[in-house]
């Protein structure tokens, strides 16, 4: 991070993961409303693990770019082996990436093993890896007081509530509702780092009497005077706020959007097999019908044949 594509990549990632989220536990809990059981991840039919191995590619990507590729000398250590001030961050970054990769190995373990605990575990691994996100975002090595860490405040409010609504998931497992909300704030997640890209580091998007200054080597958003300071950050929090109402206003139309379509689908299925249902049974009764008749025409030829018989031993 600390660049724009430092947050615009992991932003869309967070951004997939949450819609993938959204549209599986809202088909799930459309097509099965009584049902309903919550899922930490979704095996697809060709790649059951695809999910948790996108996550371990995306994390592993994200560590390289933060410990290899990004620094100068390729390795974020000085030359006596500690931990310079710049890089600090670096490793902050690499830690959470670290984490999700925890998260997506042991999740794929967990299944394997297929433990009478596996979900329980697997939600408890998540927000071992949202905690340590919401730990090192907060005390971030980076600026906690400008335009920066204006916008890493507001996005440890979205964690926050990832973190809740993924643990509250263990032991409500059937809520429809805690899944929707741990999925949208998960989208939120990756919306609000990719306006961060777009708004600390691009030159048009910079507020007012505020400017992006080189300090150790990272592009940082500093302002003239406290006036200008405070007329950015309250910029950021309506930013948040447009955010909030959009993504609200985005989750909810998708439920009733999907509930809809999957809703006349069990009904196209239902009829169908209905309609299946009453012809075959039709066809029974139609079958049935026949071999009276059958039955029928049978005894009537077989008394008709025995009349002969009848009246030729009367006249003996």
């Amino acid at each position: 991070m600390g660049t724009l594509i430092g947050h615009v990549a992991p932003g869309f990632a967070f951004l997939a993961l949450g819609l993938w989220h959204l549209l599986n536990h809202i088909k799930l809990h459309s097509l099965h409303p009584n049902s309903y059981t919550s899922s930490s991840w979704f095996p697809t039919s060709k790649i059951r693990y695809i999910e948790l191995y996108l996550i371990m590619v995306a994390s592993l990507i994200s560590m390289a770019m933060e410990l290899v590729i990004g620094p100068e000398k390729h390795h974020p250590f000085d030359t006596d082996g500690t931990i310079p001030t710049n890089h600090l961050h670096n490793l902050e970054h690499a830690t959470i990436s670290l984490t999700f990769f925890t998260y997506a190995a042991l999740a794929i373990v967990l299944d394997r093993v297929g433990t009478k605990a596996q979900y329980g575990l697997t939600q408890f691994v998540g927000a071992i890896a949202f905690g340590q996100q919401l730990l090192l975002f907060h005390l971030h090595s980076a600026d906690h007081m400008g335009v920066e860490g204006q916008y890493h405040l507001l996005l440890q409010l979205a964690v926050l509530v990832s973190l809740l609504t993924t643990l509250m998931g263990a032991g409500w497992p059937r809520s429809f509702l805690v899944s929707f909300v741990r999925s949208a704030s998960i989208f939120f997640q990756g919306a609000w780092l990719i306006l961060m890209g777009y708004m600390l580091w691009t030159p048009d998007f910079i507020p007012k009497d505020c400017y992006i200054n080189l300090e150790e080597g990272h592009q940082v958003v500093r302002c003239h005077g406290s006036e200008a300071l405070h007329r950015a950050k309250s910029l950021v929090n309506l930013q948040f706020s447009w955010f909030l109402v959009g993504i609200t206003i985005f989750s909810v139309c998708l439920y009733l959007a999907l509930d809809k379509f999957y809703g006349d689908y069990q009904k196209v299925e239902y009829s169908s097999v209905l309609t299946r249902e009453s012809s075959s049974s039709e066809e029974e009764e139609e079958d049935v019908e026949a071999q009276k008749k059958l039955h029928n025409s049978e005894s009537k030829s077989f008394i008709a044949m025995g009349k002969p018989f009848a009246s030729i031993d009367i006249e003996r």
